[in-house]
């Protein structure tokens, strides 16, 4: 029976019972069984699973939600991998990317400050804490990043192409997005028609099992759903992507 860690965390132990749900309904059809579902101590979803389709199972969950590669001797040079911010403002110099490496020692991934500005910041010497603002960072925001180098001590990256290609797009799209971490989607809905804010949005774009973006219509802030929909989602973290912010201090960064 083979025990997985999805790329993808719980927020509250409410949460795996979802998460449950969720993979239930995914892999109907499939001649396997969950047998045991849990989370880790940084709240990595762990997964067992038996019968006769679990490789065609563990196959489609790798490809759908993806999986952590928990030892260091799963990761290569150019590996991509799908890791949380964790520890956002305990250093100026670097970002700190939970990846779920487990063994042989917990270890975080880091992204260096001058590769955030080249890929972020159109090369300017912009402080770490501004480009989080500007991106709206925060602790368990969801990340992709490609390792460019590997040692027992030390694993750095810098951000994916797919990571860069969405910050592109909701750039352009001029379009504030408002992403919830900590919330099912469903919660999202609700939380937005009872606050009666579903006219200012467009959409709810997935970003991982608990972590979307709401998409506001032109002319609607996302800092101003803030206090209503806040007041719906009191356990979920709510942070701000604002094209406008970013092209008024990097108007060249979709050149």
């Amino acid at each position: 029976m083979p025990t997985v860690t999805l790329s993808a965390k719980i927020y509250n132990d409410n949460q795996l019972k979802l998460v449950e749900e969720h993979l239930k309904s995914s892999l109907k059809g499939l001649k396997v069984r969950i047998e045991k579902i849990q989370a880790t101590t940084r709240g990595w979803i762990q997964v067992t699973l038996s019968g006769e389709d679990e490789k065609v199972a563990l196959n489609y969950l790798e490809n759908t939600i993806g999986l952590c590669p928990t030892h260091a001797g799963n990761l290569t040079r150019f590996s991509t991998v799908r890791g949380y911010i964790t520890g956002l403002g305990k250093s100026e110099d670097q970002l700190q990317l939970d990846i779920g490496l487990m063994l042989p020692k917990m270890m975080n991934a880091t992204i260096s400050l001058r590769h955030l500005q080249a890929q972020l910041a159109d090369g300017r010497k912009i402080a770490l804490k501004k480009i989080a603002e500007l991106y709206g960072f925060c602790e368990n925001i969801p990340l992709t990043a490609k390792i460019i180098h590997l040692s027992k001590d030390c694993i750095e990256a810098t951000l994916s192409e797919n990571q860069l290609k969405l910050y592109k797009r909701w750039t352009k799209s001029l379009l504030d997005k408002l992403v919830v971490l900590g919330a099912s989607q469903q919660e999202i809905r609700t939380a937005l028609k009872d606050a009666r804010c579903l006219n200012d949005v467009i959409g709810i774009e997935q970003l991982g099992l608990f972590e979307h973006a709401i998409t506001c219509k032109l002319g609607t802030d996302a800092v101003g759903l803030i206090p209503k929909i806040g007041k719906k989602l009191t356990t979920a973290t709510l942070s701000v992507f604002s094209p406008k912010k970013i092209l008024e201090l990097l108007p060249n960064i979709l050149c």
